[in-house]
């Protein structure tokens, strides 16, 4: 069963983002993923939470095109979803995977390389990325010269400098402290209100998915399915919201529909 309660993503007609029926499966494994129906809308922020192997990033990667879903439909800004979506799309992976030789302005040239980007375009698209992130004074840096926020911020500020439509993160911020995460939290919610990029975050956290997200989308245990699509209303996302009643009745809530998601049965 799927719960949800005045589901914005009821309005196709304003997607960036369509899922209908998909599903993934693995030859020997079984189905890992599905079938899911959602849409995101665009310039929306939503997380997908669930349990350990749901099939969150495979939700990601299928969206961003890097696999193939076994069946359904995947709509991204407007085209079906496979590697030539990657121009509309900034990935954000686990892992910084930072070239380590090269300076923090040539890791976040990589993309623009590939692309085929002239030079005096790139150089500006680098600088406006390093800009948005807080790293214009270490563009001359390298990896390990810099902390694990730091790095985190490298690889957020490539996803950005192809200047996407759609952003997925895949639990970017899951290896770093504490404090640094809270920091990390308030500047992506920053950029993607100045940016109105159409972001999906995939995250283990309760708090965090409330804290950062217009939607919290709940999944199954394997197969992964949607089980809550729960709105987080317009609250201000700032210091006072993470100390509110609000904040923590929302973080209830969300806890209560992951509690149940993981012994959920979904029907295929």
């Amino acid at each position: 069963m799927v719960l949800t309660a005045h589901t914005p993503s009821d309005v196709a007609g304003d997607s960036a983002i369509r899922l209908r029926g998909v599903t993934k499966a693995y030859d020997g494994r079984g189905v890992a993923l599905g079938p899911i129906d959602l849409n995101v809308r665009r310039g929306e922020f939503i997380s997908l939470l669930g349990p350990s192997g749901c099939g969150k990033s495979t939700a990601l990667r299928i969206v961003a095109g890097l696999i193939a879903p076994t069946s359904g439909e995947v709509i991204v800004a407007g085209c079906v979803a496979s590697a030539q979506t990657v121009r509309s799309i900034g990935f954000v992976f686990q892992e910084p995977t930072l070239m380590p030789w090269a300076s923090v302005r040539d890791n976040v040239r990589l993309p623009l390389t590939l692309a085929g980007i002239t030079r005096s375009e790139a150089d500006r698209r680098i600088s406006d990325a390093l800009a948005r992130v807080g790293l214009s004074e270490f563009s001359a840096a390298f990896p390990r010269e810099l902390s694990g926020g730091m790095k985190m911020r490298v690889s957020l500020a490539r996803a950005l400098v192809t200047e996407p439509d759609v952003l997925l993160l895949d639990e970017p911020f899951a290896a770093l402290d504490e404090i640094t995460r809270f920091r990390l939290n308030n500047d992506l919610l920053a950029l993607w209100r100045s940016l109105g990029k159409t972001i999906m975050f995939v995250t283990h956290s309760v708090f965090e998915s409330v804290y950062l997200s217009q939607r919290v989308v709940v999944m199954t245990v394997r197969p992964g399915c949607i089980h809550a699509d729960i709105p987080i209303d317009g609250a201000e996302r700032d210091e006072n919201f993470r100390t509110s009643a609000e904040y923590a009745a929302y973080c209830r809530q969300v806890s209560r529909a992951l509690a149940d998601a993981t012994i959920a049965t979904v029907a295929p």
